[in-house]
């Protein structure tokens, strides 16, 4: 840890010593390094903390979960809900100097659903062709109604890119991303350090007070919170809940703590390769087992210091999508093991569990571990670095990912995603004409009463096949710097650098 610190104060004095002496810098210590900045191509919560202060979005939402304008200042839908017109900010200017506009939005929103490798597809699939009726005029054409739509872009389906800059670079655009947010890339070093500088010309560069973010990437969250308290870092996500009382009593911190619309759980390969060939995988009675070795409520106090929600579905008990039909199941070891025996499984059955390398999901898995071994399981922990963890996700190079989801303000990309027939995060490859048929009938109401009947359908369904084990819903813990001005902790987990000042 003294090396780490070391660098860091090097760090920070290389950067006292440049010729921007003059300038503030907010220093951001994260939990993984984000996997790239192509928001059409990115996919991991640290990704969109630092593509919220390169790429704004056409909507955004604010500490209260509303959708407020950015890039699009309002949208218009039709009666019969296939039809959604945007109309556009003017006197906008990408990094490169070009003009954002209707042919940019089109642009940006056809890459997003065609690009060979887009995350982003799954988020506008009910869009049939988007039309630019004016410089400052979307129309959005939609297979059937959508209603999640305008929440999807409020995220990475909502940032947009230089047309200009994506042709010129095609697949080196991600080495260097040029969208219209208040700051412009500058450097990248893998797994240690992301810089940006701020845009002069940006639209709403009032309310920028910032000169510099730097972006370091620290997984062990002691090292992230050694260099908050010896003043190298100025912000930090993701607190240990058993480090709160560290903070609270240090006068030169700043404690935050919120609710959040994130969960993690255990993605199980289903059908990913020839690692689903296993007893888990192949029976669902396996997978209902497994759940019924863990006791949620002891991970969250053990670990967590009860901090977070213990859950069982996308949405946390307290969210109005909550199925009520289907609480959390109880721990009941017998069961489980007469599972397994109905299962005609012979214990021990042994499993690869891959874990992103940090210090409280580790330990969530050695919990789990033990109880799981309890009822028969041999859980064989794989701590992997994040980035790669995804990149081994994809390949189906797992049997069970101990893996979180940073949440969406619209439940649909907090399932869809994931339990979707061919939709980009789903790691497993479960695919059930059922859930699917549901999931889509969600995303025709608006009505919350109608969505939910829909997801309670769609929930029957993932109950009884258990593609992926809920476990907890986070809370947000961050810390930061007393000296760091007008930061207010929002549900996304998104550290927005508007408005943010650092005091000399």
């Amino acid at each position: 840890m003294k090396a780490r610190l070391l660098f860091g104060a090097l760090f920070a004095a290389a950067v006292i010593a440049s010729p921007v002496a003059a300038q503030t810098n907010l220093r951001i210590g994260l939990a993984e390094d984000p996997d790239n900045l192509d928001p059409t191509t990115a996919g991991s919560y640290v990704g969109r903390i630092v593509l919220a202060a390169m790429c704004d979005k056409l909507f955004d939402i604010d500490a209260q979960l509303n959708i407020v304008p950015q890039l699009a200042l309002s949208h218009e839908t039709s009666a019969d809900g296939k039809t959604v017109t945007l109309k556009l900010r003017p006197n906008v200017k990408f990094h490169d100097g070009e003009p954002f506009n209707a042919e940019a939005v089109k642009f940006t929103l056809d890459r997003g659903l065609t690009m060979e490798t887009s995350k982003r597809k799954a988020e506008l699939s009910q869009i049939d062709k988007v039309e630019v009726v004016d410089p400052l005029t979307v129309r959005m054409l939609l297979k059937a109604p959508f209603s999640p739509l305008i929440a999807q872009l409020t995220d990475r389906a909502g940032m947009m890119v230089s047309p200009k800059a994506v042709k010129e670079a095609g697949d080196k655009f991600v080495n260097k991303p040029i969208c219209a947010g208040p700051y412009k890339f500058t450097e990248r070093v893998v797994q240690d350090h992301i810089t940006l500088d701020r845009f002069g010309d940006y639209w709403d560069k009032d309310r920028i007070h910032i000169d510099r973010v730097t972006y370091r990437s620290m997984p062990d969250s002691t090292v992230r919170l050694a260099n908050l308290r010896s003043g190298a870092l100025d912000i930090i996500e993701r607190v240990l809940a058993t480090d709160i009382p560290a903070v609270r009593s240090d006068p030169k911190l700043k404690l935050v703590v919120g609710p959040s619309l994130m969960y993690t759980g255990l993605t199980i390969n289903l059908a990913n390769t020839d690692r689903a060939k296993n007893p888990l995988a192949q029976n669902a009675k396996v997978r209902q087992a497994l759940e019924l070795s863990i006791d949620r409520d002891a991970v969250n106090k053990v670990v967590f210091n009860g901090e977070f929600i213990p859950g069982n579905q996308f949405s946390a008990p307290t969210n109005p999508y909550y199925i009520q039909k289907f609480p959390i199941p109880t721990r009941n070891v017998e069961k489980a093991k007469a599972l397994i025996k109905e299962a005609g499984v012979t214990p021990p059955i042994t499993l690869d569990l891959m874990v992103p390398n940090q210090p409280d999901v580790k330990q969530v898995a050695e919990v789990l571990q033990a109880m799981a071994g309890e009822a028969g399981f041999d859980l064989k922990i794989r701590l992997t670095e994040f980035a790669t963890s995804l990149d081994e996700a994809v390949k189906g190079n797992f049997q069970i990912y101990l893996i979180g989801w940073s949440g969406r303000l619209d439940p649909d990309q907090n399932v869809i995603n994931h339990l979707g027939c061919n939709t980009p995060f789903n790691w497993g490859k479960y695919c059930s004409e059922k859930t699917q048929a549901a999931l889509n009938e969600a995303r025709l109401y608006t009505d919350v009463a109608k969505r939910k009947a829909a997801y309670e359908k769609a929930f029957a369904e993932i109950e009884a096949d258990r593609p992926l084990i809920y476990l907890y819903h986070q809370a947000l813990i961050f810390a930061h710097a007393a000296k760091l001005q007008g930061y207010e902790q929002p549900p996304d987990g998104i550290i927005r650098i508007q408005d943010l000042k650092l005091a000399p």
